[in-house]
């Protein structure tokens, strides 16, 4: 069924002020000035909020914790897997040098990457060692060996069983997993090489750590209305979003200056993007102020982009059946399992994909009532719903889905999904609790939650939202004759773990 449009709303905000003859607050046009002034009309004083709710603010608040930073960049180190795992390929069937006496089948493998593909790995630094156990997996089977010889990127195996390993020169998808080690009575550590050392020379593995950063942004924003406007009454009763209300328009103006400037600040935080070196935003003195700070990065990494660049990609529950999208959700539970396993998580999604989430539940006869621990909101199923979560339960894992406003609105994220289909973020999973990260300017390990935001504090000055009144209207600080109120963040967001996030496209 086809959906039309109303009549269009002069519903976008502009810079200036414009006399319309839509303008409900505007009665001295020509045609009905004399009427207008003689003859009161039959006024609807309260103002009619025809886009309902219209902020998106609270997404952060939700998920997220704030925390406040004195420096340029937050930068945190997370500790990689702690099992060995790597992919490569049997490159020859023939043993090298020092394999044992009557050692046959020994196989050569090449290793090529660890499991997760890592950019920059270097496949000469891997972690097996001669006496570990292995199992090694491909096309022709699964074998469990022993290491014999370790050199460099390539290691000698000597299967437990009669089977042995094929050659294969070209990428075979072969999978080397350490699963433990073997020696002999009185048997000391053994050389790289294969042979019998009296020292414990076998060299110790050491934690694979990876260093992330973010830069936090400033953005700013205010508010203007000349002195002789802020005592202008309206006939029609305007309603602020903090709760005020009242006949005095600029009430109105401010507090959807200030609304806006809060939704900015979280569509920044999802949307934000560092500036590339090439790119024409990086140097631009628009961001840095002058020639002087060119060189000063510019853009934040925001959610969207990290869970892009670090973390999982979806294209799944899309609708079209329900079987389908409880197949495809499955898949996102065995990509998670291959990660941290985070068994809570809170999912933000759009309207289409939340009904399609709630077939897909309906069509497996109550599945999920009363499993779910709602551990995140202190195991009170009353404080889920209260702010706009359902929960279920799938495997091991604990859900907590919400309708996310921003992807559905025409006007924020809802229209850019309209106008490309192909490219819709269609909602986020975010792992619940926290995680353990190395902090590099406390040094120290700290449990820091997946997401949340970090904003520039010091004893002199608190950025994490200023707000401020300038002119002769209120504050009195100039002879500008007018009140202007302005409004200031400087933050970034953390998105730690993002390996354990998931993004619907």
């Amino acid at each position: 069924m086809a959906i039309t449009n109303g009549p269009l709303l002069n519903s976008v905000p502009a810079a200036q002020q414009q006399a319309l003859s839509t303008n409900y607050l505007d009665f001295t046009g020509t045609t009905d000035t004399t009427w207008a002034q003689q003859y009161l009309p039959d006024l609807m004083e309260k103002e009619a909020e025809v886009f309902g709710p219209r902020t998106i603010s609270g997404f952060l608040s939700k998920v997220g914790a704030e925390e406040s930073m004195t420096a340029d960049q937050v930068v945190w180190s997370e500790q990689g897997r702690l099992h060995l795992s790597y992919t490569g390929n049997v490159s020859s069937a023939t043993a090298g040098a020092n394999t044992g006496t009557g050692v046959t089948n020994v196989a050569q493998i090449t290793i090529e990457n660890d499991i997760d593909g890592s950019a920059g790995f270097s496949a000469a630094s891997h972690g097996i060692r001669v006496n570990d156990t292995v199992v090694v997996s491909n096309s022709d089977g699964i074998f469990k060996c022993l290491v014999t010889v370790v050199a460099n990127a390539i290691i000698d195996v000597a299967p437990y069983g009669q089977s042995a390993l094929a050659a294969n020169t070209t990428a075979d998808g072969t999978t080397i997993l350490v699963y433990g080690s073997e020696y002999g009575k009185g048997m000391s550590y053994v050389t790289a090489a294969g042979t019998t050392n009296s020292t414990d020379s076998r060299g110790a593995n050491q934690p694979s750590i990876k260093t992330f950063s973010n830069k936090p942004i400033i953005m700013k924003d205010y508010y203007e209305v000349s002195g002789s406007d802020t005592a202008r009454i309206g006939w029609v009763e305007v309603a602020a979003e903090d709760g005020q209300s009242g006949y005095l328009w600029y009430l109105k103006a401010e507090a959807d200056t200030r609304a806006r400037f809060n939704d900015y600040v979280e569509m920044a935080m999802l949307e934000g993007e560092l500036a590339l070196a090439a790119s024409e935003v990086q140097g631009s003195t628009i961001v840095s102020g002058s020639t002087t700070n060119a060189t000063l990065d510019a853009g934040t990494e925001g959610l969207f982009a990290a869970i892009e660049s670090r973390g999982n990609l979806t294209s799944g529950i899309t609708g079209v059946n329900a079987a389908t999208d409880l197949a495809e959700f499955d898949a996102i539970l065995a990509e998670f399992d291959k990660q941290g396993a985070i068994e809570e998580n809170m999912m933000f999604v759009n309207r289409a994909t939340s009904l399609a989430m709630d077939d897909m539940l309906a069509s497996m006869n109550s599945y999920g009532a009363g499993g779910t621990s709602y551990g995140v909101f202190d195991n009170e199923e009353d404080m889920a719903l209260n702010l706009g979560f359902s929960g279920f339960r799938r495997g091991s894992y604990d859900f907590y889905k919400s309708d996310f406003r921003y992807l559905n609105d025409l006007a924020t994220r809802g229209g850019i999904n309209a106008a490309s289909a192909a490219n819709a973020i269609r909602g986020v999973i975010i792992p619940a609790g926290t995680s353990t990260v190395y902090d590099q300017q406390l040094g120290k390990n700290l449990k820091r939650p997946f997401l949340h935001v970090r904003y520039r504090a010091s004893q002199t000055d608190n950025r994490k939202m200023k707000t401020w009144t300038t002119g002769s209207v209120g504050a009195e600080t100039s002879a500008l004759d007018a009140m202007q109120i302005h409004m200031l963040t400087e933050r970034c967001l953390v998105t730690q773990g993002a390996n354990n996030f998931m993004l619907m496209k």
